[in-house]
């Protein structure tokens, strides 16, 4: 059985002229319907995950990133962002709560270690620490994903407490 190659090989070539023609055509097209025709170009231009950081991310990207190590990324992103006051909130709430979740969690350690000691109430006093300090490692990570996933959805949640300081600290000078 023979075929003739010049017909297929000249379908093939038709075929990779097509494509190549416009190589962004069918990303033109998908960026087309992803728009919402609703959507005006101030309240597009508003959120805060539509707008480029000083480090090319995303601002909900950034923020939920100044989480994922809690104080080292806060303070990182805080010193990285100058510009970006959604960044700088949640870098600044995160080296808050979780600094603080931190101090909480070794102050328990030597509560714990410190009362074991003491004869007779001791153990007593040992063992309610450490129910908090099993306590507090569940809590910190029940946290640590709720503030994450708040910042990635583009939401300025505050913390009770710390969320006013963060806030003050945030601001950005223009």
């Amino acid at each position: 059985m023979v075929t003739d190659r010049s017909t297929a090989g000249d379908a093939v070539d038709a075929a990779v002229e097509e494509s190549t023609s416009d190589p962004l055509a069918g990303e033109k097209s998908m960026g087309a319907e992803a728009v919402d025709p609703q959507t005006t170009e101030s309240e597009a231009a508003a959120t805060p995950a539509d707008t480029a950081t000083g480090t090319g991310l995303e601002s909900n990207v950034a923020g939920a990133l100044s989480y994922l190590l809690g104080p080292i990324t806060g303070v990182l992103f805080y010193v990285l962002e100058p510009e970006d006051a959604f960044v700088r909130f949640h870098a600044v709430q995160s080296t808050l709560v979780f600094g603080g979740l931190f101090a909480a969690s070794l102050v328990l350690s030597v509560g714990l270690t410190l009362l074991s000691f003491l004869p007779g109430v001791g153990w007593i006093a040992a063992a309610v620490l450490g129910i908090g300090g099993l306590l507090l490692t569940p809590v910190a990570l029940l946290a640590w994903a709720f503030l994450l996933y708040k910042a990635y959805i583009g939401e300025e949640y505050a913390v009770p407490l710390v969320g006013s300081y963060a806030r003050s600290y945030a601001t950005v000078d223009e």
